[in-house]
């Protein structure tokens, strides 16, 4: 699992060590785990050199260190690679796992697990899909065609599409919706809102089947806001 990396700023009243540091910046990590991971020597600097727990605090450089929990949840199912090259490879992300890594899964997200069965560091998610979404994901396997693939993605020149199962309270009678607003940053963070203003969320709804209160729909996002579909 490729480390993660964290940027010493320069502060007013810095720290006087890089592990005080570390406690203050994840206050929720105990840190007991902060100094069992120093004194293995899993926590290093952009310099080459391993922390310590008498390592002074520099800025402008970065520290790494991989995510550890205790113990993470097992999968249900493993990811099937579609279709790899020498620039992208297409995976089956299977429902209930993350992309990346995030809460109690480290080693076990999809990025992780990819990583060690392909050998190649260098996979990077070009999208993104919910931890409990499963369907068809791109990454890119080289790092020089990356950018092109972000501007395929940002440029709206690739199509995404879902299938989405919700109750009907009544039979519907409509069949397809085009649904278009604004979508911002709601409260807590990680909430989205609709608000007053120039649309930038745009999805295409299809309703394909109903049966029994419930129905089967196509989506077809037009744009590419944070949680999106579950608003629309």
């Amino acid at each position: 699992m490729t480390a993660s990396r964290l940027y010493l700023p320069k502060l007013e009243s810095p720290p006087l060590t890089i592990l005080e540091y570390l406690f203050a910046r994840f206050p929720r990590i105990d840190p007991s785990i902060w100094r069992e991971r120093v004194s293995r020597g899993v926590v290093t600097l952009s310099d080459g050199t391993t922390v310590s727990e008498d390592s002074p605090y520099r800025h402008g450089i970065f520290v790494f260190y991989r995510k550890e929990v205790p113990s993470e949840p097992a999968p249900a199912e493993e990811p099937l690679i579609i279709h790899r090259d020498e620039d992208i490879l297409i995976v089956d992300k299977p429902h209930g796992m993350p992309v990346t890594p995030v809460g109690q899964y480290v080693e076990r997200s999809l990025l992780a697990c990819l990583q060690r069965t392909t050998g190649l560091d260098t996979l990077a998610p070009m999208h993104r899909l919910d931890s409990e979404t499963a369907g068809l994901l791109l990454l890119t396997t080289n790092v020089d065609v990356r950018g092109q693939y972000h501007r395929l993605f940002a440029e709206g020149l690739i199509e995404k599409e879902y299938r989405a199962i919700a109750y009907i309270k009544d039979a519907a009678n409509r069949m397809h919706w085009r649904i278009e607003n604004r979508i911002e940053r709601g409260e807590p963070w990680f909430r989205q809102k609709i608000v007053e203003g120039p649309a930038n969320a745009i999805t295409e709804i299809e309703l394909l089947e109903q049966h029994e209160g419930t129905g089967l729909f196509r989506l077809v996002p037009r744009t590419g806001k944070k949680h999106q579909l579950r608003v629309h």
